[in-house]
């Protein structure tokens, strides 16, 4: 029997009917992990099912918000020669996945990359005594949108690394970024929650540090937001789907009513019939974008369900005791809701501010607000910069905040050509501290890489350093 000719016959047959199809690399991924765990095969396979499921309604999701904002990506360009791009993490997770299949690459690639990076995060903290990380990072929607983004920025950086070597790469990087600066986040979530026993997983990492350390130096924490009263009508934006469906009727109603309405009715016939009027057609047309976000959300959510079932399972059974690294709304529990919504409110002005002058120093890329960082972001940096430097500690850094992800987003958007597709991830950290590893693989190509992942290793080694040595692993567990 020729086994070579059988197993390149089901290579073939794999690549050909399985890593073309992430909804079954993702839910093989699941399948596997369950059987690992030693779940039955009828959950295992139900967990396959719901996996695969939740990517397809991704994809719905998706297709819809490419189809509703295609007429208006084009008539921006066409009329005034600008190209807008949403800064949100699902909008960037759509022109990441766009951009990939564009040049020819299967999403399954990312998929790959999520797994190596989640392997390579155990590791790290497996050699902990040696590498000074305590954390693994176990919020699984992030870690899609994440590895998504990486993976564009290293096909797009250095394209000979579209494949195998480049999936491996991406694992690496993005895997070294969830260890180390979830593991930065260690010491101020401790400090917020006293001992709550969990670290920060998410987009804004590197600057929840920040925020501890800047924060006492411009303000005093004894003045709390707390102490404040704002406007009750200000809690409404709390809710997910009426803080997205008024941004996106605001920014695409201001957007469509400069466009006009004799040019939208040529350029999208089929939607805007001569019996719709123009209110009625800016009005959908806005909601869409909320509707379509809801569904790309509601995918994302069931097969990340599945995801981290997986994940968290093999990591307490690998690493018993270890930090976990979740989402930011986990401190929000440990801080008033004044603060969350304070922290919104500032980091909104500071990015319409920045909008603004976009458009007074003409610039090539219009910038939309998205819900996720303008909510998320400056909500987590409000809630540590309260925490440590009070009320104004928390207004200037937000307020700083929203300048800074509009004009990192405008430049990461340009930079990277995502802008053809409407959106880039938006985030903090992806608007600082990701575009400057992007421009050193762009120009360094692979040892970028390497000095990227070195420098990022440097940063729990600096740590350990300048901490108490003692108490540095007794947190949360771990006693090395």
């Amino acid at each position: 029997m020729d086994y070579w000719a059988a197993f390149d016959a089901f290579s073939k047959a794999f690549g050909n009917n399985i890593m073309v199809k992430p909804e079954f690399v993702i839910g093989l991924l699941v399948f596997i992990g369950y059987m690992l765990l030693g779940k039955p095969v009828y959950e295992a396979f139900g967990g396959f099912i719901k996996a695969a499921v939740g990517m397809m309604i991704w994809s719905v999701g998706a297709g819809g918000l490419v189809v509703t904002f295609r007429p208006i990506l084009s008539g921006l360009n066409d009329r005034f020669h600008l190209n807008a791009a949403v800064i949100d993490p699902y909008f960037g997770l759509n022109a990441a996945g766009e951009a990939i299949k564009a040049i020819g690459m299967s999403l399954s690639w990312t998929m790959i990359s999520l797994m190596i990076g989640f392997g390579w995060n155990i590791l790290l903290v497996l050699l902990r005594r040696y590498s000074k990380v305590r954390t693994l990072f176990v919020t699984g929607h992030i870690m899609i949108q994440q590895a998504t983004t990486a993976t564009w920025l290293v096909f797009f950086a250095i394209p000979e690394l579209r494949n195998i070597y480049g999936a491996i790469a991406v694992g690496i990087l993005a895997g070294t970024y969830w260890a180390v600066f979830s593991n930065l986040t260690v010491e101020p979530t401790e400090e917020l929650t006293e001992g709550g026993g969990f670290a920060v997983g998410h987009q804004q990492m590197l600057w929840v540090w920040l925020s501890s350390k800047i924060a006492p130096k411009i303000g005093n924490p004894e003045k709390s937001v707390e102490n404040i009263n704002l406007p009750r009508w200000l809690s409404m934006f709390n809710d997910n789907v009426i803080a997205t469906g008024t941004l996106m009727l605001l920014f695409f109603g201001i957007i469509m009513t400069v466009l006009g309405e004799p040019y939208l009715r040529h350029i999208d016939k089929a939607n805007f019939p001569p019996t719709i009027a123009f209110f009625t057609y800016i009005l959908s047309k806005s909601l869409s974008f909320a509707v379509y976000l809801f569904i790309l959300i509601s995918g994302v959510r069931m097969f990340v369900a599945e995801l981290t079932e997986s994940f968290r399972g093999i990591s307490d059974k690998v690493l018993p005791g270890a930090l976990p690294a979740v989402d930011c709304a986990a401190t929000y529990g440990f801080a008033s809701p004044n603060t969350i919504t304070f922290g919104f409110l500032f980091g909104a002005v500071g990015q319409f501010l920045a909008i603004a002058g976009l458009v007074l120093f003409k610039s090539p890329i219009m910038i939309i607000t998205g819900f996720v960082p303008v909510f998320f972001d400056n909500a987590t940096v409000a809630v540590f910069a309260n925490k440590f430097g009070g009320v104004r500690a928390a207004g200037i850094l937000t307020f700083c905040t929203g300048i800074i992800q509009v004009l990192g987003g405008a430049f990461a958007a340009w930079y990277f050509q995502l802008y053809n597709y409407g959106g880039w991830h938006g985030n903090i950290d992806w608007d600082t501290l990701w575009p400057a590893i992007g421009v050193l693989m762009k120009n360094l190509a692979i040892p970028g890489i390497v000095i990227a992942v070195v420098l990022m290793l440097l940063i729990p080694q600096i740590q350990y350093n300048r901490s108490n040595r003692e108490k540095y692993f007794k947190v949360g567990g771990f006693d090395a």
